[in-house]
């Protein structure tokens, strides 16, 4: 699954934050129990011990066993210092960590291994104390657990609205690339006609075929990419385009969205299912902004130069629903696959200063 160029960041600044979290936790126990280091060579070994626990989090998506064998090596330090920190310190944070990025037959062993010598307890404390420690261990796992079984719901999920939407990609594509075809067919038979008699016009016709042929591997090369289904459906007349956006316009200010429209650039020259994706993807930002964006008025702007369709969908909404356990709205992530199947990209979010955008970029110059 890809993800957002931003994501490594908001990763590392999540691991950061917990990380601090941790250590923030463990330096005010060890500072503050009288239970903690008698001398202040101890103190400052657990606190470098603490550092390099909660430094485990930096590094443990990149190498989740060794972060965790790290963790619980200076976990023992720990425990040896300062019992009341908890067991093996905070191992139950590096744990849950591997529980959300391995899978069970991983952490559980990981979860059996560090709870196994939780008797220990017994030693420094009493069955309380075995008690607690292996309850925060199995809580630790618990919540890397559900965090994981989220995630893998979430990318099943995704999928199907990826298999869903190409299906609909492919049918319509069908319909644009059968209607070159049909052009080329009757050009053809037209050229053959009048060859002899009319060599002007039988030019012509062979230009028309050629530019026919042209755009129709352009939608060719598009569904390669899709996944090739028929559900039986007969849609009838052509595929709406950059052409029918006025239309679309009027449409969604009928039922009560003042839209404005910009256009730049000769959009309606572009090939068939690059203007199919066009229209889609408007429409389909123009639909969240009126049903669930609550939105009061919306700016579509259309712009066509450099071998690029640019495409921005702006309004002063909210951002659209999203299904529960999932980062994105069904919608957005049928126009992202729309976008990359012809090789653009598409990005969606709320304005710093209110609203949501979308905006997408689809290559025209490369497939002509």
């Amino acid at each position: 699954m890809r993800c957002a160029s931003s994501r490594p960041r908001f990763l590392l600044l999540l691991d950061g934050g917990i990380a601090a979290a941790c250590l923030g936790v463990s330096l005010l126990v060890l500072l503050t129990s009288d239970a903690g280091p008698a001398t202040a060579g101890g103190t400052a070994v657990a606190v470098g011990l603490a550092a390099l626990q909660a430094s485990c989090l930096l590094w443990i998506r990149r190498r989740p066993g060794y972060a965790l064998a790290a963790a619980a090596l200076a976990g023992v330090g720990l425990e040896v210092l300062c019992p009341q920190l908890g067991w093996l310190g905070l191992v139950a944070a590096p744990l849950s960590y591997v529980a959300r990025l391995r899978p069970p037959r991983f952490s559980l062993v990981a979860l059996g291994l560090l709870v196994a010598p939780t008797p220990w307890k017994l030693v420094t404390g009493d069955w309380r104390d075995m008690l607690l420690a292996a309850t925060g261990l199995g809580l630790g796992w618990a919540v890397g657990e559900l965090l994981r079984a989220q995630e893998q719901r979430r990318c099943e999920w995704e999928r199907q609205v990826r298999a869903v939407e190409r299906e609909r990609i492919s049918r319509e594509l069908h319909d644009v690339v059968a209607h070159h075809v049909a052009v080329i067919a009757v050009q053809a038979v037209a050229a053959e006609d009048v060859f002899d008699q009319q060599p002007e016009q039988a030019r012509a016709a062979l230009g028309s075929i050629h530019v026919a042929a042209r755009s129709a591997l352009t939608e060719l090369r598009a569904m390669l990419h899709a996944l090739t289904a028929d559900d039986g459906s007969d849609p009838n007349g052509p595929q709406p385009g950059l052409a029918q956006l006025d239309a679309l316009v009027d449409a969604v200010r009928a039922v009560g969205l003042p839209v404005t429209l910009r256009r730049e650039g000769d959009g309606e020259a572009l090939p068939g299912g690059v203007q199919l994706s066009a229209y889609r993807i408007v429409q389909e930002s123009l639909t969240n902004a009126l049903r669930h964006g609550h939105a009061t008025h919306a700016e579509v702007d259309v712009r066509c130069g450099g071998g690029v369709l640019r495409l921005e969908v702006v309004n002063d909404g909210s951002a659209p629903a999203r299904r529960s356990g999932t980062t994105e709205g069904r919608g957005i992530v049928g126009m992202r696959e729309r976008a990359r199947l012809l090789g653009g990209t598409l990005d969606a979010g709320p304005l710093p200063a209110g609203g949501f955008r979308v905006r997408a970029q689809l290559p025209v110059g490369a497939a002509r």
